[in-house]
């Protein structure tokens, strides 16, 4: 990377989805310069009796959640997809449509009300990892399950409904359209080369180490060179596994390991409980082979210049394509100058 282009208008590619970003570095050579503010510290108790998520609480659905200790599924009460959906289809001319099965869960990934991602320790998020495991294989496995989208929005500004540490899983019949186009890629990428490109691309990043946030014996967490978000991070399994359920022991502690590192750098950049939607992409489980699949986690948090400041796809970015000010590198710079301890415990 140049001097000049790293200062310059440029666009660079994603490798996975064969789309550009603009990238615009002149526009703001050091974004964490503006004034920094802090939201007045949120504090919660470990329970809430008016939340649908807590231990024994009674959800809208008129559910009683048990009194749990470990992460708790259950079956979303307002699920965005049904299993009993029926066979539609309409196919007039330019208007299409078709019916689409599937199943909603929640993941609570904690039964303590006032905890994050963050602020949980290891051996909490393995167990999350373990939740996730059992459910992408148990829907996965499902007769008209294609597809398995494990995700979390995190806080008001990204939809979160329910401060309560949760996730979501949506499990449907079609392929989704992201899913699609990095099949595409990573198909490609296989076919002429024998190997993945996520497994050619961490080669790369390791080598050059200008990205690298953190990483352990099994996974690499990383600003893409091609990121769209401010502080858009990616976590990399260095074995090629298709999916999450290929994952040992060994490597469910190291993967909860760096899901907490970096997201307590996301909340010691601007020192708040910081919102973003992450979710884990891997392969179909319609029962095809993806030897060309690498299964890998993304963040994509909207904070830009402050705990108030946010960034907002709009304009250009809806009308033309993505554009981001701060470069890949500057936002690697500055989440590893943090403290590794979160700031609460400091």
């Amino acid at each position: 990377m140049s001097n000049e282009l790293n200062n310059n208008p440029h666009r660079r590619y994603n490798i996975l989805t064969g789309e550009w970003i603009l990238v615009s570095p002149h526009r703001t050579k050091r974004p964490w310069q503006g004034k920094t503010e802090k939201n007045s510290a949120e504090r919660r108790q470990e329970y809430d009796e008016s939340c649908y998520l807590c231990p024994g609480n009674t959800r809208a659905s008129g559910e009683t959640n048990p009194q749990y200790t470990e992460p708790y599924a259950f079956k979303n009460d307002f699920s965005a997809l049904l299993p009993d959906t029926p066979e539609e289809k309409v196919n007039n001319g330019l208007l299409k449509a078709k019916s689409e099965k599937g199943v909603c869960k929640v993941v609570c990934f904690s039964p303590n009300h006032s905890l994050t991602l963050p602020l949980m320790e290891t051996e909490d998020i393995t167990k999350v990892v373990k939740m996730w495991k059992k459910e992408f294989r148990e829907l996965g496995s499902m007769e008209d399950i294609n597809y398995v989208q494990i995700f979390e929005n995190k806080g008001a500004i990204m939809g979160c409904s329910n401060p309560h540490p949760h996730g979501q899983i949506w499990s449907h019949s079609s392929i989704p359209t992201e899913i699609q186009k990095k099949s595409y890629h990573l198909k490609e990428y296989w076919k002429k080369n024998k190997r993945s490109i996520l497994s050619d691309y961490l080669t790369q990043e390791l080598e050059l180490n200008k990205r690298i946030l953190s990483e352990n014996e099994y996974f690499v967490a990383l600003i893409p060179y091609w990121a769209v978000w401010p502080y858009e991070a990616m976590i990399i399994p260095r074995e090629q596994h298709q999916n999450i359920n290929q994952l040992n022991e060994d490597e469910e502690k190291a993967f909860a390991e760096i899901i907490k590192k970096l997201t307590i750098m996301y909340d010691n950049l601007f020192e708040t409980s910081f919102p973003y939607s992450s979710g884990i992409h891997q392969a179909p489980t319609d029962g095809a082979e993806y030897p060309e699949w690498h299964f890998h986690m993304s963040f994509y948090p909207p904070l830009l210049r402050s705990a108030t400041v946010k960034k907002f796809m709009v304009g250009y970015e809806m009308f033309a394509g993505p554009q981001r000010d701060i470069t890949a590198e500057m936002a690697a710079e500055t989440l590893k100058q943090l403290p590794k301890q979160h700031y609460t415990k400091q």
